[in-house]
């Protein structure tokens, strides 16, 4: 039967759905362009992949070129948005231990480039003063761009100050059913709009499926973890490591990665094929969320390796030299994974789908969110 129940008066310049970072951001950028706003969001608050990562705001590795951008773009937006949302950021910048000859060169390398900017090698006084956590390696590469906010809370304030100080309206519990403009028909009844912005997230079978199956996304699940170091330590940046410079795009992609990756693919062939590799931060509590890996399939994964939390372990241990530690939170994040960083169309007038494909929507959802508007704004 259908549902003929008008949920608002209002007739809204944007419907978004979805209530994920991306979905938050699109809403953002069209607030900021003066328009009237709602977010349709299936659950009481959302809880995928924008709140089972890590919070890290990442730009040094991001895709070389307009992924890099709008990771720059977007670190920016949250510095100036997170104050005002509430939204405490736990730490800032990114060091990355060298711990081969290999790694140095791409290091190297990636400081010639534009996305070396501001980034640096540090001294060997500067690694004993700032990094005495991190074990002996060949050097430590510093970004000072990175932030890092408590992803499992930070949507729901974001959402929060966008409905109490931006006037987003927000339809939670709420199922799209399908979009038929100018209606937007929802499990609860109809709004109406003269723009729909469809954010999935992972969701890519409820709407606009044979849209969505172009992109040809595997889903891909992480395994990671909360830890208590029995001793504590202050953290004064995130962590990553070799693995790292040898799976992010941004270095993974120049030609000086290949003999790192090369020798990774020897040395650690099993970390590699799980698709592990390093990720640390650190929360108010002084725990540390640790990760992660990556396995692909034609569905979310359930069920959580324990084998694999073991490499991801090894490799903490390699890195950083904290003692022992407890683990308290085991968890699986999901998001969609395809061969470009992004998905955005406008599938007929009035309507975008847009959807981060590459795991980074924390990193880039400002940026995108502000191409998904100023898209939909075009198609009609």
């Amino acid at each position: 039967m259908t549902i003929s129940k008008i949920l608002s008066d209002k007739t809204y310049d944007v419907v978004v759905v979805g209530g994920g970072i991306v979905g938050l951001a699109s809403a953002y950028a069209a607030i900021k362009k003066g328009l009237s706003v709602a977010v349709v969001e299936r659950q009481s608050q959302n809880k995928d992949a924008s709140v089972r990562n890590f919070g890290f705001v990442t730009v040094s590795g991001q895709r070389r070129g307009e992924h890099w951008q709008r990771a720059m773009h977007s670190r920016n937006v949250w510095a100036e948005v997170a104050p005002k949302a509430g939204i405490q950021v736990e730490h800032r910048g990114l060091h990355m231990l060298m711990q081969r000859p290999e790694a140095v060169d791409v290091a190297e390398a990636f400081l010639k480039t534009e996305m070396g900017k501001d980034c640096r090698l540090l001294t060997p006084s500067e690694i004993n003063e700032v990094v005495p956590y991190l074990k002996k390696g060949e050097g430590v590469l510093y970004s000072p761009h990175e932030l890092r906010v408590e992803s499992n809370t930070a949507i729901a304030k974001l959402a929060h100050w966008l409905e109490q100080a931006q006037g987003v309206d927000f339809y939670n519990q709420t199922t799209v059913t399908s979009v038929e403009l100018p209606k937007v028909r929802t499990s609860r009844g109809v709004l109406k709009t003269e723009h729909c912005v469809v954010c999935p997230g992972a969701d890519f079978t409820s709407l606009y499926p044979d849209v969505l199956a172009t992109t040809k996304a595997k889903m891909c699940t992480l395994n990671m973890m909360r830890v208590m170091p029995k001793q504590a330590f202050k953290l004064n940046a995130a962590v990553m490591s070799d693995l790292s410079f040898a799976r992010y795009d941004g270095f993974a992609q120049l030609p000086e990665a290949e003999p790192l990756k090369n020798l990774l693919d020897d040395i650690q062939s099993v970390e590699r094929q799980a698709g592990v590799h390093l990720i640390v931060v650190q929360s108010a509590d002084g725990s540390l969320i640790i990760g992660d890996s990556h396995d692909y399939s034609d569905r979310e994964l359930p069920f959580r390796d324990t084998r694999i939390d073991d490499l991801i372990i090894n490799e903490f241990h390699r890195v950083m030299g904290v003692g022992e530690i407890d683990i308290t939170q085991h968890w699986l994040g999901v998001y969609p994974s395809a061969n470009e960083v992004v998905f955005k169309t406008s599938p007929e007038k009035g309507v975008v789908i847009g959807s981060v494909t590459g795991g980074t929507g924390a990193s880039t959802g400002f940026a995108f969110g502000e191409e998904l508007i100023d898209l939909v704004l075009e198609s009609k």
